[in-house]
């Protein structure tokens, strides 16, 4: 099982990305932003948190368009599974694999804290094994993670069982309080929580490392 993760100028994430893929069994390679083909063989890209390129123009639009950002298209478009996590869900939603985008936090301001979410669906290779309906704790930390799509879309996610995660008690303004959402074959998944952050009693909490776990399941069945 082989996963790349995907480094940009100011990115913050990148490694501790690495660190919950390689806990879970999955080899890491690191991708340089400015790549433009990724390793052969691999299962899974991970698109970490931080602050590419200062978050200039919107957040996660330059990133889009960086020399790497074909490559990662082109790898979900064959059917790879690819993970963003924070503002890896935002580079995603410019990209267009995953529908809507992360608008100012209601509040005007940067969150950061550990937040309860609610499993949503199982049909997923992130979320195999966990019971809708069950509770974890991800820690958030952005200015800009308040998820928004038009209501045909909403109710497209809905009818297709395509949110992941949402928030117990929102903290950012989500419409319908979502927290992370998959794409139409289900093996893009988008989150502004950080399950990379919660993978170690140490850290607080654990309740992370269980995504990772699931996605290795996953591969090694497949």
């Amino acid at each position: 099982m082989k996963a790349a993760v995907i480094t940009f100028p100011g990115s913050n994430c990148d490694r501790d990305l690495v660190v919950g893929f390689e806990r879970a069994g999955i080899e890491v390679t690191r991708v340089w932003h400015k790549e433009t083909t990724l390793p052969e063989g691999l299962d899974v890209i991970g698109v970490p948190g931080g602050f590419s390129y200062g978050d200039y123009l919107r957040c996660g639009a330059i990133a889009s368009r960086s020399p790497v950002g074909q490559a990662i298209a082109d790898f979900a478009g064959r059917g790879g599974y690819v993970l963003g996590i924070c503002n890896g869900f935002q580079v995603l939603t410019e990209m267009g694999l995953l529908p809507g985008a992360l608008m100012r936090n209601g509040s005007l301001k940067y969150i950061c804290k550990p937040v309860a979410l609610r499993v949503e669906t199982a049909e997923s290779a992130y979320t195999d094994g966990m019971t809708p309906g069950e509770t974890v704790t991800i820690p958030i930390a952005h200015h800009d993670g308040n998820y928004q799509i038009d209501p045909e879309g909403l109710a497209q996610l809905k009818a297709e069982d395509r949110v992941a995660f949402r928030y117990v008690e929102n903290p950012n303004g989500s419409v319908d309080d979502i927290a992370g959402v998959l794409s139409e074959n289900r093996r893009v998944l988008g989150m502004m929580p950080h399950p990379e952050r919660a993978i170690d009693a140490a850290q607080g909490g654990a309740d992370g490392a269980a995504l990772f776990r699931a996605l290795s399941g996953i591969m090694a069945r497949a």
